[in-house]
Order: C-alpha cells, then sequence, then structure tokens
C-alpha cells in the first residue's frame, strides 16, 4: 500500500506539471483562446469568492448586526469579479499576444515556471496550514507571482535571452514598420517593446540615486510585468485544488 501510495504521487506530480506545462502552451499557440480562458476562469472564482468574502466583510462598513442583503452582495461581488475578469483577460492576451515567436517562447517558459511554482507554494500550504488553494491563490498569490515572473523576464533579458528594443526601433516601427489599423498581435509586440523601454529608463533613472542592483531590483517590482502574476495565479490556484483533491483521495 505505501509503494502503491508513492507511485500514485508521482503520478499526481507528473500531471501537476503536465497541468503547467498545457497552461503556459495555450498562452504560446492560442493567446487569444488562452486570454479567453483566463477570464472567464477569473470571472466564475471570483464571482463565488467575492460573495463568500463580501458576506464577511460588508457587516464591517455597516452598522448593526443584520447580514447583508444577497442583492447587495452578489451586486457588489458579481461587479469585482467581473472587472478582475477582464483586467485578467486583457493581462493574459498582452503576456502572450505579439509577432515574435522567440520572446514569446521564453515568456511562456518563465510563465510556466511562476506557475509551478505558485501551485507548489498552494500546496504547501494546504499541507501545512489545511490553507484554502483556492481563496489564497485568488486574493493572496497575484503580487508574489507576478514579482517571480517580473524578475524572470528581466534576468532573461539582462542574458540576452529576450532583445530589448531601443527607442529609435520603437520609432522606426511606430512610423513605418505598423501599418493603419495594426492586428492585436501587432500591438501587444509593440506595448511590449514599450514596456520594456519604459522600465530600462526607469532603472537608468534610479540608477543616478541608487546603486545599478538596486535599480534594476526596484524596477522589477514597479515593472508593468507584474500584473501577469494575476493570470499566473489563477492556474496557480486550479492546479493547486485539483492536486490536492487528488492527494487526499489516494487510499
Amino acid at each position: 500500500m505505501f509503494v502503491l501510495r508513492i507511485l500514485l504521487n508521482g503520478v499526481i506530480m507528473a500531471a501537476e506539471i503536465a497541468a503547467v506545462a498545457g497552461v503556459a502552451a495555450l498562452g504560446f499557440y492560442h493567446p487569444f483562446l488562452f486570454a479567453a480562458l483566463t477570464a472567464g476562469l477569473s470571472f466564475l472564482l471570483g464571482l463565488r469568492l467575492e460573495m463568500a468574502r463580501l458576506s464577511y466583510e460588508l457587516p464591517f462598513y455597516f452598522e448593526g448586526q443584520r447580514s447583508p442583503r444577497r442583492l447587495l452582495v452578489a451586486l457588489v461581488g458579481g461587479v469585482e469579479a467581473l472587472m478582475k475578469g477582464v483586467l485578467a483577460g486583457l493581462a493574459a492576451l498582452f503576456t502572450f499576444g505579439g509577432t515574435d515567436s522567440s520572446r514569446l517562447f521564453w515568456v511562456a517558459v518563465v510563465f510556466g515556471l511562476t506557475t509551478y511554482l505558485g501551485s507548489s507554494a498552494l500546496r504547501a500550504l494546504s499541507v501545512s496550514f489545511r490553507a484554502q488553494p483556492w481563496r489564497w491563490g485568488y486574493f493572496r498569490l497575484g503580487p508574489p507571482l507576478g514579482l517571480l515572473f517580473s524578475a524572470g523576464l528581466a534576468a532573461f533579458a539582462a542574458v540576452g535571452l529576450i532583445h530589448a528594443a531601443s527607442v529609435g526601433e520603437i520609432g522606426w516601427k511606430l512610423v513605418w514598420e505598423l501599418p493603419e489599423k495594426p492586428s492585436v498581435s501587432q500591438v501587444s509586440e509593440l506595448f511590449f517593446q514599450l514596456k520594456q523601454a519604459f522600465d530600462d529608463f526607469i532603472v537608468t533613472l534610479l540608477a543616478t540615486v541608487m546603486p545599478q542592483e538596486w535599480a534594476r531590483l526596484v524596477g522589477v517590482v514597479i515593472s508593468v510585468n507584474v500584473l501577469t502574476g494575476f493570470v499566473a495565479s489563477v492556474y496557480a490556484a486550479v492546479i493547486a485544488a485539483c492536486v490536492r483533491t487528488a492527494e487526499e483521495g489516494l487510499p
């Protein structure tokens, strides 16, 4: 029985890695489908969790001992879940949208590693402290995963795996290469290059008042790439919850 449990745990771990790789591959090969799936998952997950949170939170803001009305909870929770779903979908699209397949491959690698670390962290919290992967993944995991993703892209850019376009290259593309009605992929590629250029500018600016290493660290923290952490946290929560359900069902 002990050997069987070890084998089944190995199968679950392999399935977790496969699920993470599948999510990253979906973003790489089908960015629009990935963005739609992300928006839908974020909305459905948030709809349930936001309403559960508000049922406990609203009495803190309103006087009296009466429980908040269901209509108010549903309205506020639905609007918040919808907004987060739309933002998550847009973040997913701009993360994997683009025309540079080499860059997108490394983005998918960083995203996959970030999601796997998030799923592993949620699993560890669940095993050690009985934390709920759904709740921690949705409410708490986005910022740290965003920092990991931003740091990973910065590291890949530093070693030359991801090309950072100069302001001159971006200007040339805007004037001479970008069509009058660009596609979403072209806009996403340009948006990524603008993000990288802005991040480099911030690091250069900060380096005038602090050491270069500290400037790069601050640049990672304030980068727009941090927003992708909210996308990774959605999939990390789903995968971790499925893994824990499978583990708890083992003989």
